[in-house]
């Protein structure tokens, strides 16, 4: 049943494909060189001229591509088509996509379509064997998709034995986005729209659109002061603001803060926000549920500003400095000003 390929969908705009599309081809890579297959990725869309030399050197060894005016920008319909029918001629193994807006709405079209179910917003993947504990099968090989769940009480680890391909979606900023040989070339298979995808498909016409740039960059900041449930109020979060000023910091924030109403969801840190790298991760008044944790495990040096020792996050931290924070965040910002100049 098992196929001799994985295969990413690549998210494009104006010809760019997303960092979340060479995150998961940079874990693709490492997938099917542990499964002996090949990495493939597939272009839907117009202007992919610049695509092959964007993905090859990430190592993959086959790119389709099905282009067409009309597949651009992203539609439901024609891009669901497209892959419902690549999927049933070329059956991959594995199908990995961004958990971003484009492939929330494709994953679940394309998977159940093809009856293939599908885990979505996934921490890590791996390939590993699984023994069914009801009918003692062993199953080898298959896609461990590992996902916070039951409200981030467990880490769920989640398999799909029968069924292909085995699909999943991931968080951008999740998986590390690197190169695997500049030098790599692939084969590129330019497929004909009209095999994949009929006219009836396209059926919504994009009049207008406008994309909104975000104002927060939270995602590439070396410095983050991140503000959980135990900040308080929409006040004290000012006093993060203040110390982020002093640092040239961004200020990031736990979902509880954020459903309290302290801050904008665009701050928002964790599996159901965005996953952050930073050089220095200050954390004021958040305890450390596993959502939070992992999207901010991987900052260099963790600093937890928390009057609860047993914070689940002290844990992880480098440093913890236990005390309220409306009297520790003053003194940081005045030692800092006091020693840099």
């Amino acid at each position: 049943m098992d196929q001799n390929n994985l295969i990413v969908y690549l998210e494009i705009e104006d010809g760019h494909v997303a960092d979340v599309s060479l995150e998961l081809l940079t874990k693709g890579r490492v997938l099917a060189k542990r499964l002996g297959v090949k990495l493939e990725a597939i272009a839907v869309g117009d202007n992919l001229d610049t695509v092959p030399e964007q993905v090859f050197p990430y190592g993959v060894d086959r790119l389709y591509r099905v282009s067409d005016k009309r597949l651009s920008p992203y539609t439901s319909n024609p891009h669901s088509a497209v892959l419902i029918n690549l999927f049933r001629e070329i059956k991959p193994q594995i199908c990995l996509m961004g958990a971003t807006c484009v492939g929330r709405d494709l994953g679940p079209r394309v998977s159940s379509c093809l009856h293939s179910g599908l885990t979505a917003d996934c921490t890590a993947l791996e390939i590993g064997d699984h023994t069914d504990p009801r009918t003692k099968q062993e199953y080898k090989d298959l896609l461990l998709q590992i996902r916070p769940a039951f409200g981030g009480n467990i880490v769920a680890t989640i398999v799909n034995p029968e069924c292909r391909p085995q699909m999943a979606t991931v968080r951008e900023g999740v998986m590390k986005k690197e190169i695997a040989d500049p030098a790599h070339q692939g084969e590129v298979i330019d497929l004909d729209p009209a095999k994949y995808v009929s006219d009836a498909d396209f059926v919504v016409e994009i009049i207008d659109r406008h994309i909104e740039k975000s104002k927060i960059n939270i995602k590439n900041s070396p410095i983050i002061v991140a503000g959980g449930y135990g900040v308080g109020s929409k006040e004290n979060f000012k006093l993060l603001h203040d110390l982020a000023d002093t640092l040239g910091a961004e200020v990031g924030a736990s979902r509880a803060a954020v459903d309290a109403g302290f801050t904008e969801h665009a701050r928002q840190i964790g599996q159901t926000g965005v996953t952050v790298r930073p050089k220095l991760y200050i954390a004021c008044g958040i305890s450390g549920q596993i959502q939070h944790i992992a999207g901010m495990q991987e900052s260099s040096i963790i600093i937890s500003i928390n009057n609860d020792p047993n914070a689940p996050i002290n844990t992880i931290a480098d440093y913890v400095i236990t005390g309220n924070l409306e009297e520790v965040v003053p003194k940081l910002i005045k030692y800092y000003k006091k020693n840099s100049k």
